[in-house]
Formats: structure tokens, C-alpha cells, sequence
């Protein structure tokens, strides 16, 4: 099972990682924040200094269509925002 999904590389997220040292990543909705620690040290050999998790609900649509009405809904996903120490930082950029 694979912790972390993936980085959330946005200009939001960009702007929090330049003036708070924090990184954002997808992670798997059933980690914990002791976990999710655990593997983003082992991934890019830094130090950890706090986790925060958000747990995004999915967004139910309704379209209007000819045939009638279309409901649909979004994927829910956990979302952890890991803050670094000083002297850390993750570069995702590197490799473009």
C-alpha cells in the first residue's frame, strides 16, 4: 500500500511552500498522520517538523439534459499539507 498518491504542485501550494516551508501531497484517505511522517521521510530524506490532513468530500453535480436530469458526483480524497524543517526543502521541479 502506497501512502502518498502524489505532490500537489498548484500556484497556491507553490506560494505555502516558498513563505511556510509546507508541502502538500494526495495521500491514501485510511493513513494516519504518524504514518503519512513515516513515509514522506523515507521517500525524500527530510525532516519532518508537523502533518496536517484534510478530508475533502466528493461535490454532487446535477446536469440538465434532454434526456433528463444527470447526477454525478467527485472522488473524495485525504489531503496532508507536511510542513519541513528549515534546512529541508523538496524540489519537484527538478526533473523537467
Amino acid at each position: 500500500m502506497s501512502i502518498i498518491k502524489k505532490p500537489i504542485v498548484s500556484e497556491k501550494a507553490t506560494s505555502i511552500n516558498e513563505l511556510r516551508n509546507c508541502v502538500s501531497f494526495i495521500v491514501d484517505s485510511k493513513a494516519n498522520k504518524i504514518q503519512i511522517k513515516k513515509a514522506v521521510e523515507a521517500a525524500y530524506n527530510v525532516t519532518v517538523k508537523k502533518v496536517r490532513t484534510i478530508i475533502y468530500a466528493p461535490i454532487r453535480k446535477n446536469k440538465f439534459t434532454k434526456t433528463g436530469l444527470q447526477k454525478s458526483k467527485s472522488i473524495s480524497f485525504k489531503k496532508a499539507m507536511v510542513q519541513l524543517a528549515e534546512e529541508d526543502n523538496i524540489d519537484f521541479y527538478s526533473n523537467i
